[in-house]
């Protein structure tokens, strides 16, 4: 599989076993979606790549270094960024103990911070599999504002419809993407999610992290729009100014 979005990595393996064994070979590449989905359906196979051996298919790269008897290598993912972010934002939560809607505050803002730091390298890596910047590419660049802001609102309070509206949203397409990229296509990717340097893999935690953003944006647009947060507002404010009338009798 090689289209302009994703260069397969286990075809490279593959192809940079054969090389290493000095076998000669043909290197047939899927370049489009229509041609990847009719090479599934010829051979019955999910998964790219295929090596065949003259009418004998082999299989994919695992079963290609199995065959030639050498150590298939694994894939070069990394969950510690994704601790670390995680683990850090959970610290603070209990620190601040504000909540569910703390965590997802602080741990949105240091995504963001992430993906801020190398801007360009996010872009890239996040264009590989996000729906709307494969069409509109400038959103990859706006994302990481995006995200921040919607941390920001989260940990403020301010402008809650328009932090749930944008959360609501990012969430939905965000969480699309991953869907179709990791369970859809079987693309193995690396989540821009930690920036795009990072090697975590796209999968469980980036399709997690967007729907629980879409849960709560829409949780929030609901709390807005019922006067719910504005009546939680009251609620904290009221003691303060108890405490001051109690003082100004004194």
């Amino acid at each position: 599989m090689s289209t302009p979005e994703h260069e397969c990595p286990w075809g490279l393996k593959a192809v940079n076993l054969l090389n290493e064994k000095g076998i000669d070979f043909e290197d047939h590449k899927l370049t489009s979606r229509e041609e990847i989905d009719e090479f599934k359906a010829k051979h019955h196979v999910e998964t790219t790549p295929q090596i065949f051996s003259g009418e004998e298919r082999i299989g994919g790269y695992t079963d290609l270094a199995e065959k030639l008897d050498v150590e298939a290598e694994g894939a070069e993912y990394s969950y510690t960024p994704v601790i670390a972010i995680f683990s850090s934002a959970g610290l603070m939560t209990l620190a601040t103990t504000m909540g569910l809607t703390g965590f997802m505050g602080f741990s949105l803002s240091l995504l963001a911070t992430l993906k801020l730091m190398d801007i360009e390298s996010f872009a890239e890596s996040f264009e590989k599999y996000d729906l709307i910047t494969k069409r509109i590419k400038p959103y990859a660049k706006v994302y990481p504002f995006a995200e921040l802001a919607i941390g920001l609102g989260y940990l403020s309070g301010i402008a809650p419809m328009l932090t749930g509206i944008t959360s609501l949203f990012v969430g939905l397409s965000g969480g699309i993407s991953v869907f179709k990229a990791v369970y859809i296509d079987k693309l193995a990717l690396n989540c821009a999610c930690v920036g795009g340097n990072s090697k975590a893999p796209l999968g469980v935690v980036s399709f997690t992290e967007n729907a629980i953003m879409a849960i709560m944006g829409g949780m929030l647009i609901y709390s807005a729009a019922t006067g719910e947060v504005e009546s939680a507002k009251v609620k904290e404010i009221e003691p303060a100014e108890v405490v001051q009338v109690q003082d100004a009798r004194r």
